[in-house]
């Protein structure tokens, strides 16, 4: 490793050490949607160490994300994200190798990209593209941190097969009400990226084999004392993602 000084904070963690700080470094995230959710969550995963960060967007840099996108400045505004983005990561820490994977991304894209990673994030803000990544972490065999966040309100939940788990087709229809947007309903700035930090450290904990509380969904109001529930999620044996309506036979939940 060619700073150890960089990370010693984390290194003196029990929980990290030397060698859980060369895991990170020998590890791969995939995080799809570098808006509120993104930019709250990549620069975490940059500072820590982690090797290597595949990251896709499809926008350009608007006036009206600089409220919550903390990774964008007004000199930004026009440029396309994966660029912008880039930029600030390298700047933050060079050590950490940057894919850009220009978005939309199709299905087989998608997979490709999950299978190269050891951690998928999804950071997106509509149920289409939610699927999609669901289904190719499901192929992939690989664990999905799911974030969302709307006015006040936040969610998060981790989705590990690896454990026999739920999916996130599990926990919503696809094909169900569309959702609503941050542009209709408004969304504070320190919500969401309250959201994406618990993204970040939900994948690092994956990568050093911490508990991340798999197969739970949480959900947090900001107005309401700040209080979160937890809400314990069983694999659907019908789930068209994970259960045997793929032909696949299906896992005990093990919640």
């Amino acid at each position: 490793m060619s700073n150890l000084s960089r990370y010693r904070r984390q290194i003196v963690l029990r929980e990290v050490g030397v060698n859980g700080q060369q895991l990170l470094r020998d590890s791969s995230v995939l995080v799809i949607g570098l808006g509120g959710l993104g930019s709250a969550a990549v620069p975490y995963l940059a500072g820590a160490g982690i090797g290597r960060l595949l990251l896709s967007d499809l926008d350009r840099v608007d006036l009206s994300n600089l409220q919550r996108q903390t990774l964008y400045r007004q000199a930004d505004v026009g440029r396309d994200k994966l660029a912008a983005a880039a930029e600030t990561l390298r700047a933050l820490n060079p050590e950490c190798e940057l894919d850009l994977l220009p978005g939309p991304l199709s299905d087989a894209a998608l997979l490709a990209a999950a299978r190269e990673a050891d951690v998928v994030l999804d950071c997106t803000d509509n149920f289409p593209t939610r699927f999609a990544i669901n289904r190719a972490c499901v192929a992939a065999r690989k664990p999905l941190v799911s974030g969302a966040a709307i006015r006040f309100e936040g969610q998060l939940a981790v989705f590990d097969l690896r454990r026999g788990g739920p999916c996130y087709a599990c926990l919503y229809a696809e094909g169900g009400e569309a959702a609503e947007t941050c542009e209709e309903a408004g969304i504070l700035g320190p919500v969401v990226g309250t959201i994406g930090s618990l993204q970040a450290l939900a994948a690092i904990k994956l990568l050093l084999g911490q508990d991340a509380e798999a197969g739970t969904l949480r959900l947090w109001n900001a107005l309401d004392r700040q209080q979160w529930r937890t809400l314990n999620l069983r694999r659907e044996l019908r789930c068209p993602a994970c259960g045997d309506a793929r032909g696949d036979k299906p896992h005990e939940s093990n919640l």
